[in-house]
């Protein structure tokens, strides 16, 4: 397990949503505030403010890859496909181990969610929502990229 990995579940776990799990986990990395970080993530958590769409903690992990390897130059069209190419590349990962990156079905049965109320954070809530598992992963897969491209500048 990486330290990333093991942060997100840790926040996840202490009341954080999927998505800031995934995002204050790579503060390191992103030299945000945590104020900041937090605010920015928050509407991500519930695959969009609990929405059921794309998950929140993949977004989150798309965030990050932004933050890291964005592009800036509008100039040319390559940036903005090579930094697409690698959110595509995230995503069939994800979908890859979860089979999904959809919130409504990596959560079997919840459907698509229109009541913003969180649920409270009991041994319940956690044994429906294995978030925890999907938070590790993106975190996972971030962790994976950042080992690729520091070998690839040794």
């Amino acid at each position: 397990m990486t330290k990333h990995e093991q942060k997100a579940a840790e926040l996840f776990l202490s009341g954080y949503n999927c998505a800031q799990s995934v995002f204050c986990a790579f503060e390191d990395e992103s030299k945000l505030d945590h104020e900041f970080a937090m605010k920015l993530s928050s509407s991500f958590g519930g695959g969009m403010g609990r929405l059921r769409e794309v998950c929140g903690a993949l977004s989150s992990a798309f965030a990050i890859a932004g933050i890291l390897w964005g592009y800036t130059d509008i100039a040319s069209d390559i940036p903005k496909k090579e930094h697409y190419a690698l959110i595509q590349k995230l995503a069939a990962e994800f979908r890859e181990e979860h089979k999904t990156i959809v919130c409504r079905e990596l959560l079997t049965g919840l459907g698509v969610n229109s009541n913003p109320t969180p649920e409270p954070r009991t041994a319940e809530y956690y044994k429906k929502r294995p978030c925890v598992k999907f938070v590790m992963t993106a975190a996972r897969l971030i962790d994976r990229e950042i080992e690729k491209r520091s070998a690839e500048k040794r």
